[in-house]
């Protein structure tokens, strides 16, 4: 497809992400959706500077379809997936945020009335009326309305999955500047937590910058700092989550999966005793997991594939290692809340974080590099690029059973991403230079 990825429609405002093109999605999006008998959508942003004037674009073409359009302001993305499996007059949501790309890209991502992202069909029947601008339909104009009100309804939601409250812990967020400012501190002060906020007001230009889930020296020196039990962070719209114990150690994706997962199993809440997670997963999580008696499947990268195997396998619990955790029994979707509160209910019935990581698993020494690789044709075929090929084929022999290598093309940024893991440091370092060190062949790349 051309617009869409692997998280909606991704990149550079201005550049490849335009009001123009906003404006044209909201239309093709909106026509669709009235074709299908829908009347309004729900759509919410992240604090980027851009977002108010995509929000206004795609309002714009969704109006035009003749759908009523309800305005969540500043919100978290799980917050609008949440609302529209909930409000049957909705037929669809979007959301205006980049994740945790950097303040100048911005994103669009659509959700069906079920709350769950689009799947590849309909993206492609949307891709088709973006391409082919559906015709104005004069006399039949949709209007749009606030309905900020309906983030309480999401707070409330998210408090009641935990029994209990979170009074005596002390808990440092990390809201990045982004959506997670209009809900996370609020909920955890609610549960009864004692709580310090980092980054905790809207910040369009500061967003994700050196904070949050992808920069965690912030969370860990103001846990460090206040003598917190435990912290988190979020990324830009809040559907992502990582955590730092009391020591300062961190907690990624894969080990949040594997404490919530075991504690779902211990309560016989876990089908099949299975969890879902991506090719990204560590080999140290899939053998522990695996030692419990579990099973583990994993899916192309990617939130929206890990959901589409819970559903077609029955799983209830799935997630990434970048902190993209999916619990079918709350919510559609991923849900950096959600996934924050229950593994703080965890600690306070289980004890302290840096304990129950140590207790978990051993991940694998694990290299991830990126090579810019701008020409997209060359990204997605880097198989045909002969050195890389044959280093690849050269790792993967030599390893074994003692590691795994991943190469793939990013489906969000102009970039080749190399993982390996191995059963040391030495032998992860060798190979993921080998490998890079190879890809330097293709056009005009640069390490990232």
């Amino acid at each position: 497809m051309q617009w869409f990825g692997t998280d909606g429609i991704r990149g550079r405002v201005g550049d490849r992400l335009t009001a123009e093109l906003a404006l044209r999605v909201g239309r093709a999006a909106g026509t669709v959706w009235r074709e299908a008998g829908g009347t309004a959508v729900a759509i919410g942003a992240d604090s980027r500077l851009s977002s108010p004037m995509l929000v206004a674009a795609l309002t714009a073409g969704l109006t035009a379809a003749g759908l009523e359009v309800w305005d969540l302001g500043l919100c978290p993305t799980p917050a609008v997936a949440w609302l529209v499996s909930q409000q049957p007059v909705l037929v669809g949501g979007i959301m205006v945020s980049a994740s945790h790309n950097p303040p100048e890209d911005n994103g669009i991502k659509l959700f069906g009335a079920n709350g769950r992202k689009l799947d590849d069909r309909r993206q492609q029947e949307i891709e088709a009326r973006i391409e082919h601008d559906p015709r104005w339909m004069a006399g039949a104009w949709g209007h749009r309305c606030d309905r900020q009100n309906l983030l309480e309804l999401y707070e409330e939601a998210i408090r009641q999955t935990v029994n209990g409250d979170l009074r005596g812990q002390n808990i440092v967020l990390d809201v990045a500047w982004g959506a997670a400012v209009a809900t996370a501190p609020a909920v955890f002060r609610a549960l009864g937590a004692n709580v310090t906020v980092l980054h905790g007001t809207p910040d369009g230009e500061r967003i994700n910058v050196n904070c949050g889930s992808t920069h965690l020296e912030a969370l860990r020196a103001g846990v460090l700092a206040t003598g917190a039990d435990l912290g988190f962070a979020f990324d830009g719209d809040a559907d992502r989550v990582l955590a730092v114990d009391g020591t300062g150690g961190e907690v990624n994706g894969d080990g949040l999966l594997y404490l919530w997962g075991r504690e779902l199993l211990r309560a016989h809440r876990l089908p099949q005793q299975t969890l879902v997670t991506t090719v990204m997963a560590n080999l140290g999580l899939e053998r522990a997991w695996q030692a419990l008696g579990g099973r583990l499947t994993r899916t192309a990268v990617g939130d929206r594939h890990v959901q589409a195997e819970m559903l077609r396998s029955g799983a209830m619990l799935g997630g990434e290692q970048s902190g993209h955790l999916l619990c079918h029994h709350y919510s559609p979707s991923g849900d950096g809340l959600l996934t924050a509160v229950h593994i703080a209910a965890l600690v306070r019935d289980g004890g302290p974080l840096a304990r129950l990581r140590q207790e978990s698993f051993e991940p694998y020494p694990q290299r991830l590099r990126n090579v810019r690789v701008e020409d997209r044709e060359r990204r997605l075929h880097w198989e045909a690029c002969p050195p890389l090929a044959q280093a690849v084929a050269g790792a993967i022999a030599d390893l074994g059973t003692r590691g795994r290598v991943l190469v793939r093309p990013s489906g969000t940024e102009p970039l080749l991403r190399i993982m390996v893991e191995a059963e040391t440091e030495a032998l992860a370092t060798y190979w993921s230079d080998r490998l890079v060190e190879a890809a330097q062949v293709l056009p005009a790349p640069a390490l990232a």
